[in-house]
Formats: structure tokens, C-alpha cells, sequence
């Protein structure tokens, strides 16, 4: 994995080496700004992250390709013995985070810290992304269950099981995916396709034969036909399963008034004594459609959501960072930096992030503080590397899903909205203000006076 990499990555790289630049330096992680209808981030992606850091090396084929990219060898026999040494501060995984908070420290040499950039924007961009996507469309489900059902639209194989894992981490009760449900121990589900209803003469024919196979965990497709008729034949299977001492599972509505269809077919499947069914719903659901589906008194029980929450489509990108905040004086101590772009300004220094909550466990606030500082709050950032190993149990995926749900029943509801939600208060200590406002004047001094 050491060339998933951007190439300027290492060429800057070569260039320190070249130019004997190996003092230490520290980078933050973290996401600039919200995207439209999104308050908050839920992190997720620091396992895989850590997994990278600790294993990363290049091997002979690496370095045979590099070579043929021009790096030399003094370079290259430097990457033959690399070994990543950083101290790496994280917010754990499941954390409902905000905008210029950081996420992931990297203190290390300046060569190592530059190296892993690409990698890290690029794991929690993603799982961080969909994580916050499913948590607001588990939240619009109001409690009913939400199953990820997207693995055919999503971006390949990688994000097949980042996504599963990230949707499993944000309250979703399962995926489709089978790899990832072996992988991480998700719960999998699924139904039939309308291919199976098909292969079939007659539409009550597919659903005894599939009843047969499984006849203690079906749920049946009724809308390939006729969705009334589909409910009708259903009922009928689920009457014969009940003389053999079994329970059809539920049925599944993929297309047109998911709203009104629902409600008759409760009706149908409530005269027949079959209150226990329950009625799935799939098809171009999110968010938005599911609150509609629920504020029309839709009678579903659950929703198999796929393609807008496993490509966030609304919002299918973070504005996620990863810049220099210090580098090492001559003297062996740290100086703060900053970005001054336009739009763009970094914070300087190292920093944490503490958290303040209300007297009912709430989220009132956090601040951004100096590492250095102490706070009343409750300090977000963590010690999870310590010289390039692992100082950090990695929690179970089922801890970390318990992490993410504290921390969503713990933000208020003005910052769950869907849209036009309140924007969280994020402060900065006076100390950090003190700092950027130095840091501005030394620089663009430096800059002014050394210009030419």
C-alpha cells in the first residue's frame, strides 16, 4: 500500500531527503467545512488508518518502479529501510466531530509525515462521509430498522466494505454485502430479486418455492405484477407456512406509492391474521424520502436503503485536510505555521479539542485549544501511536457502533435537522487566538522583508 499515493507526495519527499530535511513536524487532519444540509461529521476510518501506519514499507517492486520514475538511489535505498516512527494523536472512531477540528495528528519526521497524507485523506474522506449520510438517514427512520443495500452502486470493491462497515458504525442494522458481513461480523440481509419472481409461471409458484428453502426467514417481493395481488398470494404462503409450524418473515415494496401501497397492504395482510408480517421498502430511498414516506403514515417496518446513501449522492465528497501546523526550530523546539490562502487559513500549533457538555450529558460546546492548555472540557484527541506502534486498543466494531450511538443521542436535535440546522458552537481558546494572530504577523514579516 506504500504507493497508494499521490506522486507529488514523493517527490516533496525526495526532495527533503535530498536537501537532508529530516527534523520532525507536525500535520492535522481534519475537514474544513460543512457540506450543505450536513451539521455534523461522525469519524470513522481511523482502523484502517492505523492499520496503514504500521505497516507500510516498500518492497523490492516498489522500489524497482520508483527507479524507473527517475528517484535516485540514495533516495530509494532511504524508502528500502523505511519504517513510520510517528507520535499520532486521533479522535476515536464513532465521535460526532465538527468543522477545523482536528482529527488526526501526525508528529514525525517531516519525510514519514508527509508520506502517509494521501492515504489517510482518502480512507476517513470516505468512511467519514458515509458514516455522517447514514446516521442521518437512520435518524429519519425514527427508530425502524435500516439496512444497507447499495454494494451494486457503490465505487468498487473497497468501498463496497467501507461502506458496510461505515453504515453498520451509524446505527444501520446490516448490509447485503456478504464479504463484509464475514469480514467484520455485520448481520446480512436480503430478499429476492424480481428476476426470481420472473423465472417463475406463476407468481405464487416463486414464492412457495423460495418459502421451501427458507421457510423461517422469507420475505417475499410482491410488486413485480400487481402489488394488491402480490399481498394476496403472500398471505396465502403465509397461511401454509403457519400449517407446517412456520412464520413468514415479511414482505417488500421496491416501487410506486411506497406510502399508500404500504397501508393496503397492512390492511390485506392484517384481515388474514398475519399482524406479525412486516413490511420492508426499498427503491431510491434516503433521508428525505424516508421522513416524506413516514410523515404520509407509510406502514413500514423497514427500509433497505442503497444507492443515495452509499454514494452520499446529495453530498459525495468532504472538504477533508491534512496541512503543517509546526515545524522544528534550529534549538530543537517547535515553531507554529499556518496557511494564510485566502478562504483557506490553517490553525497553527498543536492543538486538542475539548468538549462541553450541559448538566443532562448534552452537547453544549467544544473549543479548540493549544495541546498544552488545560480545559474544563472533555478531551476529544487520543494517543493511539507512540513512535511508529500501536499505544491504542482498537475497539470492537460493535464498541465503536455503541460509541457512535452515544454520541448522536448526546447532540441536541436543533443539529440533527435534515436542513437548515443550527450550526454546533465551536470556539477557539484565547490562547490559540493569541498564537494566530503572532503567527500572522511573523510570517508575513518574514515574507515582506525577505521577498527579495
Amino acid at each position: 500500500m506504500s504507493l497508494f499515493t499521490d506522486y507529488y507526495e514523493l517527490t516533496m519527499c525526495a526532495s527533503y531527503f535530498d536537501n537532508k530535511n529530516f527534523e520532525p513536524a507536525t500535520f492535522d487532519l481534519f475537514i474544513r467545512r460543512l457540506p450543505e444540509n450536513r451539521s455534523y461529521f461522525l469519524f470513522a476510518g481511523l482502523e484502517e488508518a492505523l492499520q496503514y501506519l504500521q505497516s507500510i514499507k516498500f518492497t523490492e517492486e516498489h522500489l524497482a518502479y520508483l527507479k524507473k520514475q527517475g528517484f535516485n538511489e540514495d533516495f530509494l535505498d532511504y524508502l528500502g529501510g523505511f519504517k513510520f516512527s510517528a507520535d499520532v494523536w486521533a479522535v476515536p472512531e464513532g465521535t460526532v466531530t465538527f468543522p477545523n477540528e482536528p482529527l488526526i495528528r501526525v508528529t514525525a519526521p517531516i519525510i514519514e509525515a508527509q508520506l502517509v497524507e494521501t492515504f489517510l485523506l482518502n480512507s476517513i474522506n470516505l468512511q467519514t462521509m458515509i458514516a455522517t449520510k447514514a446516521s442521518r438517514v437512520v435518524h429519519a427512520a425514527k427508530g425502524k430498522s435500516v439496512i444497507e443495500f447499495g454494494l451494486r452502486r457503490e465505487h468498487g470493491i473497497d468501498a463496497g466494505m467501507k461502506v458496510a462497515r461505515s453504515s453498520y458504525i451509524a446505527g444501520c442494522q446490516g448490509t447485503s454485502n456478504v464479504l463484509a458481513g464475514m469480514a467484520y461480523g455485520i448481520p446480512v440481509f436480503g430478499t429476492m430479486a424480481h428476476s426470481f419472481v420472473m423465472s417463475y409461471p406463476k407468481e405464487i409458484d416463486a414464492f412457495r418455492a423460495f418459502t421451501k428453502t427458507f421457510p423461517n426467514k422469507s420475505t417475499l417481493l410482491i410488486d413485480t405484477y400487481d402489488d394488491m395481488a402480490g399481498a394476496e398470494k403472500a398471505a396465502i404462503v403465509a397461511k401454509e407456512l403457519e400449517a407446517k409450524g412456520f412464520k413468514l418473515g415479511g414482505v417488500r415494496l421496491d416501487s410506486g406509492d411506497l406510502a399508500e401501497t404500504s397501508k393496503k397492504v397492512r390492511k390485506i395482510l392484517d384481515d388474514h391474521g398475519l399482524g406479525y408480517v412486516k413490511i420492508f421498502a426499498s427503491g431510491d430511498l434516503d433521508e428525505f424520502k424516508i421522513t416524506q414516506l413516514l410523515n404520509d403514515g407509510a406502514r413500514i417496518d423497514a427500509f433497505g436503503v442503497g444507492t443515495k446513501m452509499g454514494t452520499s449522492a446529495d453530498r459525495p465528497y468532504l472538504d477533508v485536510i491534512y496541512k503543517l501546523c509546526e515545524t522544528m526550530t534550529p534549538d530543537g523546539g517547535f515553531s507554529p505555521i499556518m496557511k494564510l490562502s485566502k478562504d483557506k487559513i490553517t490553525l497553527p500549533g498543536r492543538k486538542q479539542v475539548y468538549r462541553f457538555k450541559n448538566g443532562d450529558g448534552s452537547f453544549r460546546k467544544d473549543v479548540v485549544a493549544l495541546a498544552d492548555e488545560s480545559a474544563e472540557g472533555e478531551p476529544l484527541l487520543v494517543k493511539v501511536m507512540e513512535n511508529g506502534k500501536l499505544s491504542y486498543g482498537l475497539p470492537s466494531l460493535e464498541k465503536i457502533r455503541v460509541v457512535a450511538s452515544e454520541n448522536l443521542s448526546k447532540l441536541p436535535e436543533e443539529y440533527k435537522a435534515l436542513t437548515n440546522a443550527s450550526t454546533y458552537p465551536v470556539e477557539l481558546s484565547q490562547k490559540l487566538q493569541n498564537l494566530i494572530e503572532t503567527t500572522k504577523f511573523q510570517l508575513t514579516k518574514n515574507e515582506i522583508n525577505g521577498a527579495f
